[in-house]
């Protein structure tokens, strides 16, 4: 697969797995965890992650999973890619690396690959990079990025590294039908070679049923789903992180990373869903 360089060292795949709305609910854990091994085993090597989801039962399942993929030999833990977030209320100096051993037990990891601030809370930026970048001296994370943070935030942000790592990444909501952050934090972050990494790029599903999509999709011999996500990692500097459980979906995701659209494509859905012509809050889900 596609890879994208990080700024701090390493690659990071252009296409990976969500983990949203996973570890809710006790009785679903078991086909959770079922439905991550299979991603695990169809090749997906970026996972993400939150101490918000299922407060904190989306990590467990995503442990549970890692634990039976290693022990029965189906990937490497050093092939694995996996990003999880602190929530912001717990983002303070002594509350990130509280945060982020818990979130290494629930793993079942040494070392997160990429520790995300899941938005901006009222603990100073200065406290929360001070913290990431103690954890990752300490080897508790490889490196450290943020999420949802617009440009602005993004500038104020950049003073605050000093001579420590840099933040590596900033994920935010970025879809054919929600591309404000073309006009000018995706190409903020490519100046400073920070991959951008989108999440709901199929609008939780919504694309994957819409009817333009579908109808371009199928002269092409693929899924309206399939088209949406081609699309979004098709822009440069780039990564999506679809959820999904069901084996199909699972199978469908992972072949679109493998799509190239050429021009015509591009300018029709460009025509579809245009980039946008002014700045606009950005948008949260």
């Amino acid at each position: 697969m596609r890879t994208l360089s990080l700024p701090a060292g390493g690659e990071m795949p252009v296409l990976g797995l969500g983990t949203w709305r996973m570890g809710e609910i006790a009785s679903r854990r078991a086909a959770e965890v079922a439905a991550v091994r299979e991603a695990i085993a169809m090749g997906y090597r970026l996972i993400d992650t939150a101490e918000m989801y299922g407060e904190g039962g989306a990590e467990t399942v995503l442990g549970q999973a890692m634990a039976e993929a290693l022990r029965a030999g189906d990937v490497r833990r050093e092939a694995l890619f996996i990003v999880s977030k602190v929530y912001p209320h717990n983002a303070s100096w002594r509350g990130t690396p509280e945060a982020c051993e818990r979130s290494l037990k629930r793993l079942g990891l040494d070392t997160i690959d990429l520790y995300l601030l899941h938005w901006r809370g009222s603990h100073p930026l200065r406290e929360t990079v001070d913290a990431m970048q103690a954890l990752v001296a300490k080897g508790r994370i490889a490196r450290w990025g943020v999420s949802n943070f617009d440009t602005d935030d993004m500038e104020e942000l950049a003073p605050l590294v000093g001579s420590g790592p840099g933040c590596a990444a900033n994920q935010v909501y970025l879809s054919l039908a929600e591309r404000g952050p073309e006009f000018s934090l995706l190409p903020w972050l490519r100046e400073r070679g920070m991959p951008l990494m989108a999440y709901s790029p199929i609008d939780q599903g919504a694309l994957a049923s819409d009817d333009a999509l579908q109808e371009l999709a199928a002269r092409l011999g693929i899924s309206a789903a399939q088209l949406a996500l081609a699309a979004v990692i098709a822009w440069p500097g780039v990564a999506a992180i679809p959820k999904a459980v069901r084996s199909a979906h699972l199978q469908e995701n992972l072949a679109a990373a493998d799509l190239e659209l050429d021009a015509a494509t591009l300018a029709e859905l460009d025509r579809l869903h245009p980039p946008p012509r002014r700045k606009a809050p950005l948008a949260m889900i």
